[in-house]
């Protein structure tokens, strides 16, 4: 079933035919997420009665074998192209030093 995030977070809350709370987050291994209020989500029933969010609705237009990783509403993300580019948008951080001053001491953090 797809419904709408009324709650973010883990456990989560989903409007489907009504408003169903406490909710299970699941994601790939390895990431982690929490929808933001107001996504279309994929619910999905597990052992019975209980039901859990597995994923949210993909508007992006990425061609086939692309993948894109983004916060919020693409402020930042990382897009991982079958040409072998990967494009980081937002401001890059290592280590929490911007990556703009580490080139400009010349790689130093």
């Amino acid at each position: 079933m797809v419904g709408q995030t009324t709650l973010s977070g883990d456990p989560a809350g989903v409007y489907l035919d009504a408003e169903r709370r406490a909710l299970a987050i699941f994601a790939p291994g390895g990431y982690a997420w929490r929808p933001a209020v107001g996504e279309e989500v994929l619910v999905l029933k597990q052992e019975g009665e209980n039901s859990c969010v597995v994923g949210v609705r993909c508007y992006s237009d990425l061609a086939p074998g692309e993948v894109l990783i983004h916060a919020g509403q693409g402020q930042a993300a990382i897009k991982l192209s079958t040409d072998g580019a990967v494009n980081l948008m937002g401001q890059v951080l290592i280590n929490g030093v911007p990556l703009e001053d580490m080139l400009n001491k010349g790689g130093e953090a």
